[in-house]
């Protein structure tokens, strides 16, 4: 079997399996609020198309499906608009129960899909504490936006736009969310001497607004990097079927030299990696006591419109340097784990939902929406890394579903909520041509924002 198969045929079982959960956990909270609330449940199906297994509970006729193709799924209620319903059963059609119940069995799909999230986030963080670098500023870029707004080496980050940042993590998301808005982002900053500062950071060009949406490069365009105690140049995991696969990389490799120039830093060898798409280089390696060199050559890859270098590996996590300044760790319990992903997943959404409106303004670049090619290579990859990175990917996604599901598009769960809102308000039913209407522009919405993610996907994918 080759590497390139062996990749496939971990991703595509990895994306299965992910669709599979999240679209279960998304049915089954339609499911059980339209229980809880008296609807009458004709069938919760796991996929679509020909039933693998099939059960009709004695209790209430409910028949229970797990379908050939797991790409979906549904709930199917009695409703009279499909078809004749006994009387005796009327009161418990979709279309007959208050338009209360009705919005809260449409919310409760994307309702779970966040609950599920914020669940699994939580379990992670109680098994494993939080660890965060502290955001001190290393290397500012000469001319730089960074530079421009008086960033200097040494500052440490304490709150962007009001909000106290922790980490590195937390002040790259704060940034790349105030600066594709509209106003300028307000830093509180402490430099070396101790004494605290306050800076202002804007852009005011929306091409280069669009640009700084992209995070692959959002650090290189501002123009600073975080400082950072070194990481060994150690490979962890070699993707198979990736150029490093390919030359012969494994995993525990220490990498000594490439092209003759010495690497002491994993990072410094994956900036120079990136620089150099499409070129072949020699790697020396240290493995088993003994040197190598390894003929790489480097993938061509495409990044929202930029050409970089990748060869599919990722560094040895080092193990928890307690000495190390820049370094927090923070064991927390069930309560705080909790609370803590609860904060995580509303931050998330919020930054999901002010991004698609930007995206809607043209504030952010529309290279950022992806499709299932993305996904699924996502899939695989994460599940690589083992089960910490595959459940991070499953939170993400989940998030992402459960949002997608409550924008105002006739087809999903949003659009029907505002459609029974609107009957809500106007007092009698929609009429049949208006409920066409509103098919026909959800169709016409999930198809464009279908082929938009297409095309991204196939973009990245052959550059």
């Amino acid at each position: 079997m080759s590497p390139t198969a062996a990749s496939w045929l971990l991703t595509l079982p990895s994306f299965l399996v992910a669709v599979w959960i999240l679209v279960t956990v998304h049915e089954f909270g339609h499911f059980w609020v339209a229980r809880r609330l008296g609807f009458k449940v004709l069938r919760f199906s796991v996929g679509f198309g020909r039933p693998l297994w099939k059960r009709v509970s004695p209790v209430d006729g409910t028949e229970y499906v797990l379908a050939v193709i797991p790409l979906g799924g549904y709930v199917k209620i009695l409703d009279e608009r499909e078809g004749a319903v006994p009387a005796a059963e009327l009161h418990r059609s979709f279309t007959r129960r208050p338009h209360w119940q009705r919005i809260c069995v449409l919310l409760a799909g994307p309702g779970a899909n966040f609950v599920f999230a914020i669940l699994v986030l939580a379990a992670l963080l109680w098994a494993s504490g939080i660890s965060e670098l502290r955001p001190v500023v290393g290397e500012v870029t000469p001319g730089s936006l960074a530079a421009r707004t008086g960033l200097q080496a040494g500052d440490e980050f304490l709150e962007v736009n009001g909000r106290t940042t922790t980490g590195q993590s937390d002040v790259e998301l704060a940034l790349i969310d105030g600066l594709t808005g509209a106003r300028p982002v307000q830093l509180s900053l402490r430099g070396r001497d101790g004494a605290v500062r306050t800076a202002q950071m804007s852009v005011a060009d929306d091409a280069q607004r669009r640009r700084l949406s992209d995070p692959d490069f959002f650090l290189d365009d501002l123009g600073f990097r975080f400082s950072r105690a070194p990481v060994p140049p150690v490979v962890g995991t070699v993707e198979p079927g990736g150029p490093a696969a390919l030359a012969g990389m494994r995993p525990g490799d220490r990498i000594l030299s490439v092209d003759g120039a010495i690497i002491g830093d994993f990072v410094q060898f994956a900036e120079r990696i990136r620089q150099r798409p499409g070129a072949t280089a020699e790697v020396r390696v240290a493995r088993d006591g003994g040197e190598f060199v390894l003929k790489l050559q480097i993938a061509s890859e495409q990044l929202n419109g930029r050409t970089v270098g990748r060869i599919r590996i990722s560094q040895q996590a080092p193990p928890p340097d307690a000495s190390n300044p820049l370094l927090r760790h923070v064991e927390l319990g069930p309560l705080a784990a909790l609370g803590h992903a609860t904060a995580g997943a509303w931050r998330m959404v919020g930054l999901q939902a002010r991004f698609v409106w930007r995206m809607v303004v043209g504030r952010v670049s529309i290279k950022n929406v992806s499709g299932p090619i993305t996904t699924a290579a996502m899939a695989g990859r994460s599940a690589l890394l083992g089960f910490d990175a595959f459940f991070s990917y499953l939170i993400g996604l989940s998030l992402a579903l459960g949002f997608m599901n409550l924008l105002p598009i006739p087809l999903l769960d949003g659009g029907q909520v505002v459609l029974a809102a609107v009957e809500w308000l106007k007092g009698s039913p929609l009429s049949e041509r208006v409920q066409i209407a509103s098919q026909q522009v959800g169709i016409m919405m999930v198809l464009l924002l279908l082929g938009l993610a297409l095309f991204n996907d196939i973009a990245r994918t052959i550059g």
